[in-house]
């Protein structure tokens, strides 16, 4: 009880402008969200600015928040949607490069486009397995196994990160892995 007392009086302070009382506030949530960002994300350096805009724009708007308890909920959802901002960006920025890769190469044969080396052909068939087993899951249950498997966060931290009942989350979690199971099982079968 303690703790949550604390966490109101300081966000209360951070309202009227404490920098000191919001970055007490940021050092509780710091680490959870870098963690989540680079896991989401798989980036170091886009992690650390999602991150860093993510705490200039909660102490820009903090004078917002209503409620004093809700301060680490508040702050994982603004995290959040500049995650999907920035998720969004890889996408355009690798439809943008798939095109004009395309046209560059457009009389280059397969082989001729292919790495070389053994290494590099294994690095791309694991990213692409990777990523072909996380195309079966949605958006948001992509985020949820994310912040469970990567993150370390119980259901009960997601569904509050994600304004969520917290058996809502249990289920799409688990029907994320079974979907992520079937489709390892099928990629078995066909190999």
């Amino acid at each position: 009880m303690e703790g949550q007392t604390n966490v109101k009086e300081l966000v209360r302070l951070a309202k009227h402008r404490d920098a000191h009382a919001f970055s007490l506030l940021y050092e509780m949530v710091y680490e959870d969200l870098y963690r989540m960002a680079l896991y989401t994300l798989g980036n170091v350096h886009d992690a650390e600015d999602v991150v860093s805009d993510t705490v200039l724009d909660a102490y820009a708007g903090i004078g917002s928040l209503r409620d004093e308890m809700a301060f680490r909920r508040w702050i994982f959802k603004i995290l959040s949607n500049k995650c999907k901002r920035k998720l969004k960006e890889y996408i355009g920025r690798r439809e943008h490069e798939q095109q004009l890769y395309d046209e560059k190469d457009e009389g280059i044969s397969l082989e001729e486009r292919l790495p070389n080396e053994q290494d590099d052909m294994k690095q791309v068939l694991d990213r692409d397995e990777i990523g072909r087993a996380f195309r079966v899951l949605s958006k948001e249950e992509r985020l949820i196994v994310t912040m469970v498997v990567y993150g370390g966060y119980d259901s009960r931290e997601v569904s509050k990160i994600l304004h969520k009942n917290r058996n809502t989350v249990r289920s799409k979690y688990k029907r994320a892995l079974d979907k992520l199971k079937n489709q390892i099982r099928d990629k078995e079968v066909t190999a």
